[in-house]
């Protein structure tokens, strides 16, 4: 008999009755624990016997033993009944404690400073095996194709628009500010709408192909421009070019108030109103169900809700 033809005519039920036949070495026995009828695991039995060519269980005086043939097919049977535990039991539920599993994430690194430090300190507490994966969000990635091939669990940063092919789930709100070395000249002057969009700018280079970014989208929606003189690639090295020169780098309220007790910086109002920084984490509907990526989810919620301040809760209810 081919391979194929063999392996249209078994499926699961028929190996977990093969399995407890063997091992009880009785036809009631087995059809008792199994929650049969006596004749369907007779048939079953027989269906078996025809498969291998084998009588598999036979009689021995007033009981029954397997056959040479049987006793080769109890831990087979048995390892292909735990793998099939294990294929449905993993997609449905995840054990942080034993899982070996990798988690892989993008994220914008203008997040709040302590997110990903806090985040990766809560996955490998609670899950020491697993692996952890942060890829930048750049525009050299498609973070939509990632999600969708599965190289991505989640994504994480701030949409003013939010794609709507993929999930979505609200972490916090920030308020939108400028950071400014304590020298430059509004800090003891002010600014208005004018001076702010003629000063010196430094901006991230964008996240993903055309896009400009929530601060520019804001600008442009409003007929403004600012006159960004410096791009980088990399968000944390720019507060420290704020703090040696005249830039202005404008984001969130809690990326900013992180520096100004490490370095000659101060806050300041920016003169255009913005909608709040909304961050959110993305997800493919491919990972929606699976019980590792929810629980990934779960522990990016609560960070952001640990890190989120009171007075940011309320504006961003």
């Amino acid at each position: 008999m081919k391979y194929a033809s063999m392996f249209d005519k078994i499926d699961l039920h028929l190996i977990r009755v093969l399995h407890m036949v063997l091992t009880e070495r009785s036809v009631s026995r087995a059809a008792l624990k199994l929650g049969m009828y006596q004749p369907a695991v007779s048939a079953a039995l027989k269906r078996l016997r025809e498969l291998a060519g084998d009588p598999l269980l036979v009689r021995s005086g007033a009981g029954m033993v397997p056959t040479v043939a049987g006793l080769r097919m109890i831990e087979p049977a048995a390892e292909i009944l735990r793998s099939a535990e294990v294929l449905f039991s993993e997609a449905r539920s995840f054990d942080p404690a034993t899982a070996h599993h990798t988690f892989s994430l993008a994220a914008s690194d203008y997040m709040e400073p302590q997110f990903l430090p806090q985040l990766v300190t809560r996955i490998k507490a609670q899950a020491p095996n697993s692996r952890i994966e942060i890829h930048p969000l750049s525009a050299d990635g498609d973070y939509r194709h990632h999600l969708a091939q599965g190289r991505y669990d989640v994504v994480i940063g701030n949409w003013p628009k939010p794609p709507d092919d993929l999930h979505l789930g609200r972490l916090f709100g920030d308020e939108v500010v400028c950071l400014v070395s304590r020298e430059h000249p509004a800090v003891r002057r002010g600014w208005d709408v004018e001076a702010w969009l003629a000063a010196e700018h430094v901006a991230p280079m964008p996240t993903h192909p055309g896009a400009r970014g929530v601060i520019d989208d804001h600008l442009a929606s409003q007929g403004l421009a600012r006159n960004i003189a410096v791009r980088c690639p990399i968000f944390g090295q720019i507060p420290a070019m704020v703090a040696g020169s005249l830039l202005v780098l404008t984001t969130g309220r809690q990326y900013c108030e992180h520096f100004v007790d490490r370095l000659p910086v101060q806050v300041l109002a920016c003169p255009v109103p913005f909608p709040r920084l909304m961050y959110y984490q993305l997800w493919h509907e491919r990972t929606h169900a699976a019980a590792a990526a929810r629980w990934l989810r779960e522990q990016i919620k609560g960070v952001a809700a640990s890190l989120r301040r009171p007075e940011a809760d309320v504006a961003a209810a």
